[in-house]
């Protein structure tokens, strides 16, 4: 099924030109691992998995459902004959509009004439459904009318939809009424030669120049969370005013396309300075756009700690599309000499002005060794500079979700057909499941959020290692899990939240071994310990 969901196209696509005022030139495309671009020989899986029933703000079907192929698990002609296969074409009509996000997969397995399980959404089982992003076509808007098309193989063992591409309506009147014309080409009724034709023509797929920069869905879902960067902006901007305001530039409106294409040198309109520029250092892992950010600042030298060499191109194309002058953009790893050794002077003589760290996982859980690096951190910084963010507060509620209950241990025998299987199974059971939408986990909010934690970067004598925190019921029920996220404070303003809607980072929950029954306006204490950026939540009566 061909659907619009917009949670999965912020993790596949970069929905925006413009970000913190970083202007994304034409020549850069970012693309996600998931992406199966025709004949490239990739072994790498084609697909991500998704709970579509549980995917933030849900999905739109844009077409009905559809049969994909159908394999006999016991014929063993067919099976071999599987892999050698070649692509087949399909075409499939659109019965609403919307955005063309992704193709959902899944399956119905026939156990035999009566019995058969489905993977679908529809259903609840624990399976999840495959998804097909769609990626790198030029208009991605389907009406009824239009069709999906699209090619299926199983060459290399892995299910593949690729060439995914839209066929609109008028431009298959004009592909129809070309073909009446000219039978010798192409015969009208041949609706699967039509569709490779259209497939080889790529009618509708954007310009394949210029530099391919493959991200992680988080990466990619990074980029698409402009309040993220608007924060970090904003709080690097006032540091740095504070430090020397006559470093600082005056805001400016990015540069518009035109200008890039008639800018010869790249270089900035500025006159350059001979007073030492801020230092600014920034470790996240993966691919980050704020050294850039920070570059737009005034007499800034960031230094990007990004590995990839594809990284470090895409980050040179887009300061020279911003008009940085060369070498403005340092890559930070190509300067030292042990890797682990991240965290050191930019120069014997210098300190940073600013350094970032990477907090909280893309998991929801904290960075490990992160209090150590935030010390080595303080003893780098110049008079006045700061550690982003400055301090993280960490916040909890209690839930009632059977949901959580059962995806975390085995409960009773019921469902193992008798079988008493789970003193054993529960014994390899994690404490802490990662990976959480709040927003989509079906759950019953049993208290208001309350703060559990404070862990402070720049001052860490105001951490305390353990503390008790009195929570207030407000609904009646039983306490099965305790959710949590962060507020990354870059300063008392400035505030990410990790479960926001924009936000790239997932939530965690620890789930109760033995729920608790509460009525309203009884107090839990809530017991919470922090060590070596590790946290438990203990829930006492």
């Amino acid at each position: 099924m061909a659907v619009e969901c917009a949670e999965i196209r912020r993790h596949h696509r970069v929905g925006t030109k413009d970000i913190a005022g970083v202007h994304l030139p034409a020549n850069v495309k970012f693309q996600s691992p998931a992406y199966s671009a025709v004949d490239s020989g990739e072994a790498a899986e084609p697909y991500t998995t998704e709970k579509m029933s549980r995917v933030p703000g849900g999905y739109l079907p844009l077409t009905e459902c559809f049969e994909i192929m159908k394999v006999d698990f016991n014929s063993l002609q067919e099976l071999k004959g599987l892999a050698a296969k070649e692509p087949h074409p399909l075409s499939i009509p659109a019965v609403k509009e919307g955005l063309l996000d992704a193709v959902m997969v899944w399956f119905v397995l026939q156990l035999d004439d009566e019995h058969s399980l489905s993977t679908s959404p529809a259903e609840e089982t624990c399976w999840e459904q495959a998804v097909y992003p769609v990626q790198a076509l030029a208009d991605y808007w389907i009406k009824p009318g239009d069709r999906v098309t699209m090619e299926a193989s199983c060459q290399d063992c892995y299910l593949r939809i690729q060439s995914i591409n839209i066929l609109h309506l008028e431009h298959a009147m004009e592909v129809i009424h070309n073909c009446t014309e000219s039978r010798d080409s192409l015969s009208r009724g041949n609706e699967a030669e039509l569709c490779s034709a259209l497939a080889n023509l790529q009618t509708s797929r954007a310009d394949a120049l210029g530099q391919t920069c493959v991200l992680e869905p988080t990466e990619i879902a990074l980029l698409n969370n402009l309040p993220y960067h608007e924060g970090f902006k904003m709080a690097m901007r006032k540091v740095l005013s504070s430090l020397a305001p006559e470093k600082l530039c005056q805001p400016v409106d990015p540069p518009c396309q035109d200008t890039e294409m008639n800018s010869a040198s790249g270089q900035s309109a500025a006159a350059p300075s001979t007073s030492d520029p801020f230092y600014v250092l920034d470790v996240s892992e993966g691919f980050s756009l704020l050294p850039v950010i920070a570059g737009t600042l005034g007499e800034v030298k960031p230094y990007s700690s990004v590995e990839k060499d594809q990284h470090c191109v895409t980050l040179d194309l887009i300061s020279e599309a911003n008009h940085f002058p060369k070498e403005t953009l340092e890559f930070w790893l190509r300067h030292i000499e042990d890797e682990a050794a991240v965290l050191q002077r930019p120069k014997s003589d210098k300190l940073w002005s600013i350094i970032i760290l990477d907090v909280i996982e893309p998991s929801g859980l904290i960075q490990q060794e992160i209090m150590e690096k935030a010390a080595i951190s303080r003893c780098l910084l110049q008079s006045g500079g700061k550690i982003f963010p400055q301090y993280v507060l960490m916040f909890g509620m209690l839930v009632e979700s059977q949901t959580l209950v059962e995806e975390s241990a085995v409960q009773g025998t019921e469902h193992t057909l008798g079988l008493n299987i789970a003193p054993f199974i529960n014994q390899f059971q994690v404490p802490i499941r990662v990976f959480l939408d709040l927003s989509s986990l079906p759950c019953i909010p049993l208290s208001q959020p309350v703060e559990l934690l404070r862990l402070d970067l720049m001052t860490p004598y105001l951490n305390t290692s353990s503390r008790e925190v009195k929570v207030r019921i407000c609904r009646s029920g039983r306490v099965t899990a305790v959710p949590f996220w962060f507020h990354l404070c870059l300063d008392d303003e400035v505030r990410l939240d990790t479960s926001g809607e924009a936000s790239h980072w997932k939530q965690a929950a620890v789930v109760l071994d033995n729920p608790i029954r509460v009525q309203v306006g009884e107090e839990l204490v809530l017991s919470v310990e922090h060590h070596k950026s590790n946290v438990s939540i203990t829930v006492k009566q």
